[in-house]
């Protein structure tokens, strides 16, 4: 699976930081950084609450 930000709608909120902090952080501008676009097979489910916690929708997940 790979984690895609549609960079536009993203405003930072870090919410899904939270939820994927393997996969998500936010520098110390509060600009969201994709520590890993790839997501591991245990990883699925907190990209999946990641994506489900987002309040602009601005993740989704998509088969690689």
């Amino acid at each position: 699976m790979k984690l895609v930000v549609n960079w536009p709608l993203c405003d930072g909120n870090g919410m899904c930081t939270v939820e994927a902090p393997e996969l998500l952080d936010l520098d110390d501008d509060g600009n969201l950084v994709v520590i890993s676009e790839t997501v591991p097979p245990e990883l699925v489910g907190k990209a999946g609450a990641a994506v489900s916690v987002c309040p602009k929708q601005a993740l989704r997940l998509e088969k690689s």
